[in-house]
């Protein structure tokens, strides 16, 4: 079976848009690399100083972890380099994120994201991962996105998906083609596609 990639599945399955200008597709792929960033010192974690709390709480009232900070900075900061997100809402910020520069302004995307979802597990090695869903802006391209650009209803979302972090790193993924599965190999540092068209059964617990 020949080896696919994160982005090359991305890239290729942009063509099934006819409004696909691959901005979509820059934006998921930006978001797979900032998760390759934080799975790589997750599993550094009791090696390096970033285990424990800041002591700080979050808008849901939570103690902030250091990996909490270190995951939203990493994420953030992948989403503005690509300079087709106009903002982001994260769980770590009271308020929403305006990427006021020129190319930001011009972006038709949004994101909503828990960078670390499930934190309070990390000091004890238990999985914890990433949750975000993607947005077209409702606001005229070319000013500042607005909150309501955020607070539209699940069923406007263009992708949504999540990152597993635990004995190994998982990307799952859907843009309304179904749930695709990818595992982050280590030894080359590229998430690889390893199940398509996933479904939760039908009876189970």
């Amino acid at each position: 079976m020949s080896l696919q990639t994160l982005d090359e599945v991305i890239i290729l399955r942009q063509t099934a848009f006819p409004y696909a200008k691959g901005e979509l597709s820059r934006l998921l792929m930006h978001i797979g690399l900032a998760g390759k960033i934080v799975s790589r010192e997750i599993n550094k974690a009791g090696l390096i100083d970033i285990l424990g709390e800041t002591g700080d709480t979050n808008i849901q009232g939570e103690n902030v972890k250091k990996l909490d900070i270190y995951a939203n900075e990493q994420f953030i900061s992948a989403l503005k380099s690509t300079n087709i997100c106009a903002g982001i809402a994260s769980e770590e910020n009271d308020d929403i994120i305006i990427l006021n520069e020129e190319l930001s302004k011009n972006g038709q995307y949004v994101v909503c994201m828990d960078p670390l979802d499930g934190s309070s597990n990390i000091d004890v090695n238990v999985s914890v991962g990433t949750i975000f869903s993607i947005y077209r802006r409702i606001s005229p391209v070319g000013t500042p996105i607005q909150k309501e650009d955020f607070l539209q209803p699940g069923n406007q979302q263009v992708a949504a998906g999540y990152i597993v972090y635990g004995s190994s790193t998982m990307f799952l993924y859907t843009t309304g083609l179904g749930v695709t599965s990818f595992t982050l190999d280590p030894s080359i540092g590229e998430f690889c596609l390893t199940e398509e068209r996933l479904v939760s059964p039908e009876t189970g617990n």
